[in-house]
C-alpha cells in the first residue's frame, strides 16, 4: 500500500511538471491544430510604425500600455 502511495504521488508529480510516464513531452498528444493556436496565442511584439504599415490601429490599454488591432482583429503589445 506504501509503495502505490509513493508511485502515485511521483506520477501526479511527473504529471504537473509536464512529464508523461513513458518519459515524453506531457503535449506530445496535442494536436497540430491545438499546438498552432498556442503558437498563436503568444504573439510577438510589434512597434508602431509596422503596425500603421500593417493597417492596424493602436489602441491604448489602461495598466496595460499600447497595443495595435489589426485588421484581422488581433491585438499585439507594441514595443
Amino acid at each position: 500500500m506504501r509503495m502505490r502511495r509513493i508511485l502515485g504521488l511521483a506520477l501526479a508529480a511527473a504529471t504537473l511538471a509536464g512529464v508523461s510516464a513513458v518519459g515524453a513531452p506531457a503535449l506530445a498528444g496535442v494536436s497540430a491544430v491545438g499546438a498552432v493556436s498556442a503558437g498563436a496565442a503568444s504573439s510577438a511584439n510589434i512597434s508602431r510604425d509596422d503596425c500603421t504599415a500593417a493597417g492596424g490601429q493602436i489602441v491604448s490599454r489602461p495598466y496595460a500600455g499600447e497595443a495595435c488591432v489589426l485588421p484581422d482583429g488581433t491585438a499585439q503589445p507594441i514595443t
